[in-house]
């Protein structure tokens, strides 16, 4: 059982990990916790040279100290594998919630929401940056066996990069847009956004925690989001031909929305491809070079 002085410990090194601060203080503002207690925690682990000033872990150090931190691993993990999984996990869920504020912001047409969802893409682009330079720093002290493996987290780090980059577009159809979405196609967008968002939720878990089963979910979704995009593409062509696109903003309105479709989709391929690096970190199968949106064509 983790007691409550190393789970304050942990909490303390993560603010490190993730948020480079400068002095205790700031560790201290940050958790709510006094600074003398803040200094307690850190002391030992200072004068060992695992945390440096000014506030820098020591991955290969840290090793020692990564077990009494996660009672539930069943083998002992690198300590850097281990902190760059708590990054991925923290990517991970600040892109869905960037997914949610994103489809949100279009079911209600709020473009304050929106706003807020595409500025939470600079927080995306500074966490897969962050996982880069941790990848780095475990490659120059850990280069040998799991070289091939550790590039991986870069891999899943960019693919969330990704994702949060294709939830723009439904956040600036938002903010360009200057008509109203007909009601099914509300209804097959809202379809393809449920969809896939499992598909995310269950890709990154099935990387995280190596439950490689769930592939057979994500591709089960898979099919059914290409079925929903084929729906919403024939939905557009319906009311284009009953529309007059001669008007350039009505142009522009369908070439906005055809980005909203086509956005869920590559979420859907993105997934499958961090499900397939899934089973190449864990059990060592070989991924298509093949994207999977070729891949697709061929099938057809």
């Amino acid at each position: 059982m983790v007691n409550k002085a190393n789970s304050t410990l942990k909490s303390v090194l993560d603010v490190i990990l993730h948020e480079n601060p400068s002095t205790q203080d700031e560790i201290a503002d940050k958790l709510g916790l006094s600074r003398r207690y803040v200094t307690k925690l850190l002391q030992p682990l200072v004068k060992r040279g695992v945390v440096r000033r000014a506030y820098i872990l020591d991955l290969k150090k840290f090793d020692e100290f990564s077990e009494m931190f996660n009672e539930e691993k069943t083998s002992r993990e690198h300590a850097g594998t281990y902190l760059i999984k708590e990054m991925l996990k923290n990517m991970a869920e600040h892109v869905c919630e960037q997914f949610d504020m994103s489809f949100e912001s279009f079911e209600k047409y709020d473009k304050d929401m929106a706003t807020k969802a595409l500025e939470m893409d600079y927080v995306s682009n500074n966490m897969h940056e962050k996982v880069r330079s941790s990848v780095d720093t475990v490659i120059s002290i850990n280069p040998y066996s799991e070289f091939s493996k550790t590039m991986i987290f870069s891999e899943i780090a960019y693919d969330l990069e990704r994702i949060a980059d294709h939830t723009g577009h439904i956040a600036n159809f938002v903010l360009n847009g200057c008509y109203e979405v007909d009601e099914e196609m509300v209804s097959i967008l809202k379809s393809m956004f449920k969809t896939s968002r499992k598909m995310v939720k269950y890709s990154v878990k099935a990387f995280l925690n190596e439950e490689l089963d769930l592939k057979d979910k994500v591709m089960d979704y898979e099919e059914k989001i290409h079925a929903l995009q084929k729906k919403a593409l024939n939905n557009m062509a319906i009311l284009m031909a009953e529309d007059d696109i001669v008007d350039k903003d009505r142009s522009t309105y369908y070439l906005s929305l055809s980005r909203v479709v086509k956005a869920f989709e590559r979420i859907g391929d993105i997934s499958v491809e961090i499900v397939d690096a899934s089973g190449e970190f864990y059990r060592n199968i070989p991924r298509t070079t093949t994207p999977e949106r070729f891949r697709r064509i061929s099938k057809d």
